[in-house]
């Protein structure tokens, strides 16, 4: 485990394996290893102690380093930009390859994980588990084997210990299947999450159907009104949760935007919401639904008053503001706490929306925060983790969700401090479908928040559901929502507006969901049985993802034909006992099979009556 350090004007390179004298280097490298039972999944991070009596200073600290033989390697990654989330990138390892992240949110840009697939099947799924920048190497050795490394990004950062003090890296998990199938080690990971990762409340477990205005009105047409409509009609539809998203709080005055006001999260706009927010939380309870309420408690806007009366919180680099609040600053962590903890117990919130809308880059480099030049960043996330964990502490009951510009810090270290994370802000089906391809081959499908296809109130090339249009059909309505049933789900809709028909089908599929879905969802192992689609016509025009519970007693099969696919499609199924006869049961119409496992997997299931834009789904037992 490589570690790089200044002492007595020498740059010396320590490893945890012996390679450096000891007498040399004046710290302790401790690795620490967790492992899991249910397969070949290891954690692994590294704590490094100054053993010396003068400052020693950290610019480099790998939380993990291995090797592997030589051989041919293809390797699996995603990047990913605002609405651009989980596109895939294969390519073959054949020279030097870094992939790192330096715009200070995990998945802004590329996402921390990837998989290499070598010989004779093997298969090596890795990621960084945290929120700010990360690297992962892979380099040639002269032996022609792969050293790879990864952990913490080592640009423009460093650390000062003093004398005595110790600091730990990011954690990394890294997961090896032999079948050269992707869903071994996404299994993995996810059942990692499930049993040491995820925070888990009454409310997250039951994964509720959540209702949030914001993209049918953004700031411009919500008010009090408005929201209670729409909680009166959630309640109808057998919904769980009404979020309040950004827009309810920042001056009255006309003129003025939420957005500019980030940080006054005591200001209320009273035009909007003339009885302030917790008349809000308690009509939404009166109706039977928990009240969920959004928040960018890092953010900081240019005219906030915090900006200007404790600007000793604020993250700044070279003087300038980075706009942000850094929380490697203890007082802007208690700062932070006290906040929410504020929010959560006058409004009675039981879901705080956790947004982060900005690049923070290298981060802060004040001296007067409790940190140094160049670990700004790094405390920052320790002190957001710390927040996040004290939260939860002192708010059982609230479910967090995380969210940055949508889907731009996905990363193991924030869903071991959050309950849920937001996908991505657009949530046309393609792109939908996408996403819960490459997000599961990290994170279970219980942590995956998305939308059903949202009613837009702006334009957007791709938002373009329209719940009045004559043309609309009942398969095309079914196919946009069970594509959100694959996770955690919601609806972004103008509730009250809604056709009769689609009011009626809303409640059908929230039913359906509850019943039938959510336990599959929380539970069950996920297999891709297609390729991964992607938007705008690309990729897999068939889509199949079968959910098999642990003990392989029940699956459910989610089917969908996009549009531009072939006729007629057959999908096998995985993980089901050869000499088995299953009932498969469709539950999108009145129809029953019967098939010996061993058909499902050599043959599988032949689905030719499909229209574009339809789907199925089929519970096995």
């Amino acid at each position: 485990m490589e570690a790089r350090v200044q002492y007595d004007g020498k740059t010396l390179v320590s490893s945890s394996d012996g390679d450096s004298p000891a007498h040399e280097i004046p710290i302790e490298v401790q690795v620490h290893t967790k492992t899991f039972p249910d397969g070949d999944l290891t954690e692994q991070w590294v704590t490094i102690t100054n053993r010396s009596q003068a400052c020693v200073r950290i610019e480099r600290l790998d939380s993990v380093q291995f090797t592997l033989p030589a051989g041919s390697y293809e390797l699996m990654y995603f990047t990913g930009s605002w609405g651009l989330e989980f596109e895939p990138v294969r390519r073959a390892l054949e020279q030097d390859v870094s992939l790192h992240n330096q715009s200070g949110r995990s998945s802004q840009g590329i996402h921390p994980w990837f998989t290499l697939f070598g010989d004779a099947g093997l298969v090596i799924s890795g990621t960084v588990m945290w929120s700010g920048n990360w690297i992962w190497r892979f380099e040639r050795q002269p032996d022609e084997s792969w050293m790879v490394s990864g952990g913490l990004d080592d640009w423009e950062f460093y650390k000062d210990l003093m004398p005595g003090e110790s600091m730990e890296s990011p954690h990394v998990a890294v997961a090896k299947g032999a079948h050269s199938d992707l869903d071994e080690t996404a299994i993995l990971f996810a059942r990692a999450g499930r049993t040491r990762w995820y925070p888990k409340n009454l409310l997250s477990e039951t994964l509720p159907v959540e209702w949030n205005h914001w993209w049918s009105y953004e700031d411009t047409f919500i008010n009090e009104e408005t929201f209670k409509q729409n909680v009166d009609v959630a309640a109808e539809l057998g919904f769980d949760v009404a979020t309040l998203d950004a827009g309810w709080f920042g001056p009255s005055e006309a003129g003025t935007h939420w957005y500019d006001y980030r940080g006054d999260w005591d200001l209320v706009n009273t035009v909007r919401f003339p009885n302030g927010i917790r008349a809000l939380s308690d009509y939404t309870h009166e109706r039977g639904l928990k009240f969920g309420l959004w928040c960018e408690i890092e953010a900081v806007g240019e005219s906030s008053t915090l900006a200007k009366t404790r600007s000793d919180l604020v993250a700044k680099r070279d003087g300038q503001s980075l706009g942000y609040v850094c929380f490697g600053n203890p007082d802007a962590e208690e700062w932070a706490y006290q906040t929410l903890h504020r929010i959560i117990s006058e409004y009675d919130c039981d879901w705080i929306k956790l947004d982060f809308n900005l690049d923070p880059g290298a981060g802060c480099n004040r001296t007067d925060h409790g940190h140094g030049a160049g670990d700004g960043l790094y405390e920052h996330y320790l002190g957001y983790y710390k927040v996040l964990s004290r939260i939860r502490r002192d708010h059982r009951h609230v479910l967090l969700e995380n969210c940055s510009s949508g889907g731009l810090r996905i990363d193991l270290g924030i869903l071991s401090q959050t309950h849920t994370t937001f996908l991505s802000d657009p949530d046309w089906p393609e792109h939908n479908l996408q996403l819960f391809w490459g997000a599961t081959t990290m994170l279970a499908p219980n942590v995956c928040l998305h939308w059903g296809y949202s009613d837009w109130l702006t334009e957007h090339r791709c938002q373009k559901f329209n719940p009045h249009d004559p043309a609309l059909t009942e398969h095309q309505l079914d196919y946009f929502v069970r594509i959100s049933m694959l996770g955690g789900i919601g609806f972004s809709q103008k509730l009250p507006q809604l056709p009769r028909w689609i009011h009626d089908r809303y409640l059908h599929h929230a039913a359906v969901y509850k019943r039938f879905v959510s336990k599959f969802v929380a539970h069950a192992d996920l297999y891709r049985l297609t390729e991964q689609p992607k938007r705008f016509g690309a990729g897999a025009r068939w889509a199949a993802f079968q959910y098999s519970m642990p003990d392989a007693s029940e699956h459910l099969l989610f089917v969908f034909r996009l549009d531009g696919a072939t006729s007629e499609e057959r999908i096998r199924l995985k993980n089901l006992q050869a000499d088995r006869q299953y009932q498969l049961a469709w539950l999108s119409d009145d129809r029953t099979e019967y098939f010996t496992g061993s058909e499902l997997m050599q043959d599988g299931v032949l689905f030719r009556e499909l229209r574009e834009e339809e789907s199925s789904l089929i519970l096995l037992l």
